[in-house]
């Protein structure tokens, strides 16, 4: 399966997002409410609001993250 180049940046931000958004609500969900038989739910559903945000953030911050990476580092 191949993806057209265009569509990379789209990919990434999108799988980028989703891994970490999935794994720092879980961290924190764990620390501020305690694993107990309702985790997975509050889990869940603090994953899918911090996608919602993470998504977006992403799209709009990594090229200029890279932008700047590229001035200080060089192509």
């Amino acid at each position: 399966m191949s993806i057209p180049s265009r569509k990379h940046a789209l990919l990434f931000a999108l799988l980028m997002s989703c891994y970490m958004a999935f794994l720092m609500s879980g961290i924190l969900t764990a620390v501020n409410t305690g694993i107990d038989a309702g985790f997975v739910g509050r889990w869940l559903r603090a994953w899918l609001l911090a996608w919602g945000c993470a998504f977006p953030l992403v799209l709009v911050g990594a090229p200029r993250v890279r932008r700047l990476l590229l001035r200080y580092v060089g192509p």
